[in-house]
């Protein structure tokens, strides 16, 4: 059920399949997972991914739980991308500094790094979001700033490789 905000909008939980799906994904024969794999998601600062704060800010900007869903699905899509039919990953762990704001309609990417895998099974991204081109064009002070705009968001986040079938019926699905 959704309810509104002091806003107008809808204030729903965000949902990371709203992002498109991952049917397409090729997945190899053999898991394919090492240190140094590195992906990416561009998108826009809209819709679930915003906040007004609860009307106490005057502008909408991404919000800290539509950029977590968003650095969730990039390493989620990376693993699964390496990984054979039946496998899968949950994530279990997620630190990240919201660093700066993003206004609606802002391009972004998340870049993920698989840092370390432990036991073949535990996944240790690095992950950084960065703000490409604002809602009028080049990302504001993106200038010696490095590649690709300035930093939203950095941290890491954690991922386990699971058996599908074994999680659903430990889930009861």
């Amino acid at each position: 059920m959704s309810e509104r905000d002091r806003s107008g909008a809808d204030s729903q939980a965000v949902s990371v399949s709203s992002l498109g799906t991952i049917e397409d994904v090729a997945r190899p024969a053999q898991a394919t997972l090492a240190p140094g794999l590195e992906g990416a998601f561009e998108f826009e600062v809209a819709g679930q991914l915003l906040t007004d704060v609860g009307g106490t800010i005057k502008v909408r900007v991404l919000s800290t739980p539509g950029m977590v869903g968003v650095i969730e699905r990039t390493c989620a899509v990376l693993a699964l991308g390496n990984l054979p039919e039946g496998k899968a990953t949950v994530g279990f762990e997620i630190c990240v500094k919201h660093v700066a704001a993003s206004l609606e309609g802002a391009r972004c990417v998340v870049q993920a790094r698989l840092r370390e895998m432990i036991e073949e099974r535990k996944l240790r991204f690095d992950v950084e979001v960065r703000e490409l081109a604002g809602p009028g064009g080049p990302a504001e002070g993106s200038a010696g700033e490095g590649e690709g705009g300035r930093t939203i968001g950095v941290g890491t986040h954690e991922r386990r490789v699971i058996d599908v079938a074994a999680h659903a019926g430990a889930a009861g699905g």
